[in-house]
């Protein structure tokens, strides 16, 4: 069994923020800033593509709730949200980090380097293939 699911059963302490019968959130023990939680599906589910579709809107509800909450209980200006999918996923468990921001707290955009595409052409080359992957996913969804 994962940590997260050790937590979702109790086996695990953790300090839960909100609880429903499809999402657990609770503080992360090493957060970026105080009031950093995690959203989990209650459900052993690794990544986003394998959340069933009747889950995504209530979990994404969930995920706006705890961005407001950034704001209107810790006194944030803003939220951080963010999740890994495989590579750099801590935890094989879906997982949302929820971070309350404020302007010059340190935390600068993304955390790996950012780069431009080596042309327009290029760029509109990736959007094509994007495009066309997608479409063929919805049809066999």
């Amino acid at each position: 069994m994962c940590v997260f699911c050790d937590i979702v059963t109790g086996a695990m302490p953790a300090h839960v923020v909100h609880s429903d019968e499809l999402s657990l959130a609770f503080l992360d023990v090493r957060p970026l800033f105080p009031g950093h939680t995690l959203l989990i599906p209650r459900d052993h589910i690794e990544t986003l593509a394998d959340l069933p579709m009747d889950m995504l809107a209530p979990y994404f509800a969930t995920t706006q709730l705890l961005s407001r909450a950034m704001e209107k209980v810790i006194g944030a200006e803003g939220s951080f949200v963010a999740m890994n999918n495989k590579v750099s996923q801590s935890v094989p468990h879906l997982h949302t980090h929820v971070v309350p921001r404020r302007r010059k707290d340190g935390l600068r955009g993304f955390f790996w380097p950012r780069s431009k595409y080596a042309s327009d052409e290029a760029m509109a080359e990736v959007a094509t293939g994007l495009r066309e992957g997608i479409a063929l996913l919805k049809t066999s969804s």
